[in-house]
């Protein structure tokens, strides 16, 4: 129980961490907006929704994760599906005040590309690591990883791929490309610091829903 205290995240510690990873993704997503690029996911389809209708990005973003909410309720409980939801909102706020406060001149696209996908990577790193997620494929893979031993960077990577391939209505073959690079940068992040058992805060919450899924079982028997 002392050992499980120790691990526990605070209050002030969840909420640090839900700012800077909402404000790393909400910087990334800003950096590949400048450049014309793309990215994966939920956020990807909102950025294509914006290019294709105007519509607000953080509203379309907000929106198409509703449904992912009823999965992360489903597979991880009410507290997190609570967390993922306040940090869902908190970067759909972020992505549209952003631009009345930062506005790039001019930005290297290959640059943005690697560098928006880095710190999308590790916004989302830190979301995960406080039991919280922006919605998306991010819940689904997450999902899979703890329960099959799936790696949520490669799941990520054929999912945001699927949204690469739509991106060609839109975007140059050009752009396309280093779209994909930003996928493939994001995706490393979680690939090498993403790994079941690496990180001691999950410990917590994996034997709470061991406990629950247990619980479960024996009442079923």
């Amino acid at each position: 129980m002392d050992d499980e205290r120790q691990l526990a995240h605070s209050l002030y510690d969840d909420a640090l961490a839900f700012l800077i990873g909402t404000l790393f993704i909400a910087l990334g997503l800003a950096m590949l907006k400048a450049a014309g690029l793309g990215i994966g996911g939920t956020a990807g389809i909102a950025f294509l929704t914006n290019k294709a209708t105007g519509l607000d990005f953080g509203s379309v973003f907000f929106v198409i994760n509703v449904p992912f909410f009823i999965f992360a309720y489903l597979a991880f409980g009410p507290l997190y599906l609570l967390r993922s939801v306040i940090a869902t909102a908190l970067l759909s706020l972020e992505t549209t005040l952003l631009p009345s406060f930062l506005t790039f001149g001019h930005i290297d696209p290959v640059l943005a590309a690697a560098m928006g996908g880095l710190l999308i990577g590790m916004g989302m790193l830190s979301l995960i690591r406080h039991q919280a997620g922006i919605g998306g494929f991010a819940t689904a893979a997450v999902y899979l990883q703890d329960r099959y031993g799936w790696r949520a960077g490669k799941l990520l990577m054929a999912a945001d791929l699927s949204v690469m391939a739509a991106a060609f209505l839109l975007l140059q073959p050009s752009q396309v490309a280093l779209s994909v690079f930003a996928v493939i940068c994001l995706n490393i992040v979680l690939a090498f610091y993403h790994k079941p058992g690496r990180y001691a805060g999950f410990a917590r919450f994996e034997r709470r829903r061991a406990k629950a899924a247990s619980v479960a079982r024996a009442e079923k028997a």
